[in-house]
């Protein structure tokens, strides 16, 4: 117990005061003092890292759920943007129809080889929705109503081959009626009754001539994709791509316009 004593006594005396046996022990402790003082430095360091370090830890922790957070936030505006981008250019839409519409939302789709068919629920339950009313949406002509249970309708895509719609080419005004071909493999329309003479192009637009009463006119339908020209015959072979993207179709509107009285586009084209 007296050695930490003198050593400490001998520590703090003035050196000109110091006598022999202080100055012996400063010398023979002072490596000690010095290892021990790095020592604890050492360990005091070491602390301080680890508590600094559980710190960072819980301010990363922290972080990462707020950027998550705001993430997903970011993702909601975001969709909620484009949705309000969608429901603007159907609006808008909805003011160039010279009909009544009524929106609705796409809930299904049931897809086969010869039979393509959309089911929607409607917004506003209890409307008066019959066989064969347009669809359409802000890209263009979607098809026809096909059957009515309560809310939910049944819609015949542009694409089934027992759709068809009289067209005209917007650039020039050449007729046709484009037809769905219900190939299973991709998403496609041909264009009959088009006069061999007439000029037709692939990219040119394809929209609905008003005729056959059913879809208002210049409403987009499709877009050339390829012209077969043949050396014989009255008609030209034309293919076509619809305008609307049925696989990320979400809005739509029906045309509430009654087409029973009216003649057949085909009709009136083979007059």
């Amino acid at each position: 117990m007296a050695v930490p004593f003198f050593v400490l006594r001998a520590n703090i005396r003035n050196p000109s005061n110091m006598n022999p046996v202080d100055r012996a022990l400063v010398r023979v402790t002072a490596p000690i003092q010095y290892a021990s003082a790095a020592l604890a430095r050492g360990i005091s360091n070491l602390v301080g890292d680890y508590v600094y370090l559980v710190d960072v830890k819980k301010n990363n922790d922290k972080l990462s759920y707020e950027t998550a957070r705001l993430r997903g936030r970011v993702r909601q505006l975001e969709s909620a943007e484009a949705e309000n981008r969608r429901l603007r250019r159907l609006l808008g839409l909805r003011d160039t129809v010279p009909h009544e519409t009524v929106s609705a939302l796409i809930v299904g789709k049931d897809t086969t080889e010869y039979f393509r068919v959309a089911h929607l629920t409607l917004d506003s339950p209890g409307v008066d929705i019959k066989k064969n009313m347009p669809v359409i949406a802000a890209d263009g002509v979607v098809g026809t109503v096909l059957r009515v249970s309560g809310d939910r309708v049944d819609v015949q895509l542009t694409v089934d081959s027992g759709f068809g719609v009289d067209v005209v080419v917007e650039r020039t005004r050449a007729r046709g009626f484009a037809r769905g071909v219900g190939d299973r493999p991709k998403y496609s329309v041909r264009v009959e009754y088009v006069n061999r003479s007439d000029e037709v192009a692939v990219g040119d637009l394809l929209v609905t001539s008003g005729l056959g009463c059913r879809f208002p006119k210049n409403l987009e339908v499709a877009r050339v994709s390829k012209v077969d020209k043949r050396d014989f015959g009255m008609y030209q072979s034309v293919e076509a791509k619809p305008t609307v993207d049925f696989s990320r179709l979400e809005e739509v509107m029906v045309v509430l316009n009654d087409a029973k009285d009216c003649k057949p586009a085909t009709a009136r084209l083979r007059q």
